[in-house]
């Protein structure tokens, strides 16, 4: 039960702050030993961040209408991930780079990126200057996030940063991107699972959702305030301490 809180927090916060949630989840169950750590808890947990984001922003989604470029520019920039994570799975690769060593140097190197990232002087806002180029550039940026470490929500706000577009208004970007990208995990996930005479529905799983869901709504609502005051310093130091921690102890 506790191991099912711990990773529903790890989840909640990491899925949405540049700090990267698989690195995160990898490394506590790793080091805590956990034994619920399975492919059914996994998608549970993203299923619930994909809930969060749909709750949050779902006066955007249910205008679509109003919005219907937005997304789908938002569904154009997700594709190249969605190829790429698609062809590493189907070639058993993505365990290739699951490993502490690889977590810590882009844990460390795109942490100083995402610092350079947001020193340019930025007045792009979404509703005048998110155009489909913009869409794709950041998409394919969204791909380096495969890597354990580099971190989904830290690569496309370093890639809105680097386009010129308001520290709010990248976070918004990318929160906005982890809807297409949670709903294929989450999709692909159950499909697994239901082909592999898996697909048992515990308290657990269910469990898992909801606390994953709650923390991942506080998370995307909180930071988005922080973000309206603050530098994305605070992450940036947080990345460098932790990868350099991580690499000590993967190379001892």
């Amino acid at each position: 039960m506790i191991e099912i809180f711990i990773l529903s927090i790890i989840q909640g916060i990491t899925e949405f702050l540049p700090i990267s949630s698989s690195s995160h989840l990898i490394l506590a169950s790793k080091y805590f030993n956990f034994d619920n750590q399975s492919l059914s808890l996994d998608v549970s947990l993203h299923i619930g961040s994909f809930i969060a984001v749909i709750f949050y922003f779902k006066k955007d989604i249910f205008n679509f209408f109003k919005n219907k470029e937005l997304f789908f520019k938002i569904i154009i920039s997700s594709i190249p991930v969605m190829i790429v994570g698609y062809t590493l799975v189907k070639l058993n690769l993505i365990e290739q780079i699951r490993n502490v060593k690889i977590i810590g140097w882009t844990t460390l190197v795109f942490g100083i990126l995402l610092y350079f990232s947001d020193k340019f002087s930025t007045a792009k806002m979404i509703k005048n200057n998110f155009n489909y180029k913009s869409a794709l550039y950041i998409g394919f940026f969204q791909v380096l996030s495969l890597i354990p470490g580099v971190s989904r929500s830290g690569i496309t706000i370093t890639a809105g940063r680097f386009l010129g577009f308001k520290r709010e208004e990248s976070v918004k970007i990318s929160f906005l991107l982890s809807i297409p990208t949670l709903a294929a995990v989450s999709i692909f996930g159950i499909i697994n699972l239901s082909s592999s005479d898996n697909l048992n529905i515990s308290l657990l799983n269910i469990l898992s959702i909801f606390l994953s869901f709650i923390f991942s709504l506080i998370t995307i609502k909180y930071f988005l305030k922080y973000i309206k005051n603050f530098s994305l310093n605070i992450f940036v130091i947080y990345r460098v301490v932790l990868g350099i921690i991580i690499l000590i102890l993967a190379y001892l």
